[in-house]
């Protein structure tokens, strides 16, 4: 390719890098889920937070997850109508392995509107149920339950997490 050739075609390519970099921006600065996820951070060493969140927990979660987070049995089963049976939320179960955001997120607005597509599920939204400091307290209060172990390993997650 001639250097003429080269000269002709760089102010379409710094064209195409901008639009891309303008629609890069806006689609970030428009999404919901992004902003939501920005700086949560469970507060399970906080006995105030621990403690309104169990009552979050007992109101809101419980009748599903299990009074002491045990979910509900055959959890990893679909049932007859495809649906996934709630799981547990203490140590045996798989919340632990998500960070923060992930958990703060997926109770805030459902999975579905996570994934941007239909999914069979029964777990409620609670957007519009409970605000976003009795969400960090209800998860907090899930946290608080696990082994120190489990936590540290949750900490590295979020660690990980933040790090992307």
């Amino acid at each position: 390719m001639s250097d003429k050739s080269k000269v002709r075609l760089m102010p379409l390519f710094l064209y195409a890098a901008g639009v891309l970099l303008v629609g890069g921006v806006i689609f970030y600065f428009s999404s919901p889920l992004d902003k939501a996820g920005l700086g949560i951070s469970l507060q399970h060493k906080d006995r105030a937070v621990v403690d309104a969140g169990k009552a979050t927990y007992a109101e809101n979660c419980a009748s599903c997850h299990g009074v002491v987070l045990e979910g509900q049995a055959n959890w990893r089963q679909r049932d007859a109508e495809g649906y996934l049976p709630a799981p547990p939320h203490d140590e045996s179960g798989h919340t632990w392995h998500h960070p923060d955001s992930y958990l703060f997120l997926m109770t805030k607005y459902g999975i579905e509107e996570m994934i941007g597509k239909s999914y069979p599920n029964n777990m409620p939204v609670f957007e519009d149920k409970l605000t976003d400091d009795e969400i960090i307290a209800a998860l907090s209060y899930i946290k608080s339950t696990w082994s120190g172990r489990i936590q540290l390993k949750h900490d590295q997650i979020n660690a990980r997490a933040k790090a992307h």
